[in-house]
């Protein structure tokens, strides 16, 4: 069973990570056309920042929490005896805080509240590429 719930938990944070890279790069575009007074454009990037977060990024994370704790379950023992594992924790529950920020930008750009431009949102874009670097080589290397 171990390994079906193995394969479930990357596809699943596979997706999530797709969504959380896209969401910024989003709101990329999004800073450029509210700047550029552009209406249309801006209703069209919400649109797609609310599918994007609703149909994809928080069904995958649910499911990328479901499928490690289940995995969590399977061999309780070593993991909680694994230094690596609660450095991972933490790490992912940052990523969950980062997944709420994004919800809270979507929010500003819907209200017409937003004052950040592209170059935030182009930096911002990198907290998840860090955090999964540093989540894959702590679950892959496993080094304390």
């Amino acid at each position: 069973m171990y390994p079906w719930v193995l394969a479930f938990h990357i596809i699943s944070f596979t997706c999530w990570f797709a969504a959380l890279f896209y969401l910024p790069r989003l709101f990329v575009y999004h800073a450029h056309a509210v700047r550029q007074d552009d209406g249309q454009g801006s209703t069209r990037f919400q649109i797609m920042e609310r599918k994007l977060y609703a149909a994809i990024m928080t069904p995958a994370m649910i499911l990328t929490l479901v499928f490690g704790i289940w995995l969590l379950a399977l061999d309780v023992q070593y993991y909680l005896t694994a230094g690596w594992f609660y450095v991972k924790a933490v790490l992912v529950v940052l990523l969950i805080g980062f997944h709420h920020i994004c919800k809270s930008h979507m929010k500003r750009f819907a209200s017409g509240t937003n004052r950040r431009g592209g170059g935030y949102y182009r930096v911002f874009a990198m907290i998840p590429a860090i955090l999964l670097i540093a989540i894959v080589i702590l679950s892959v290397v496993k080094p304390f």
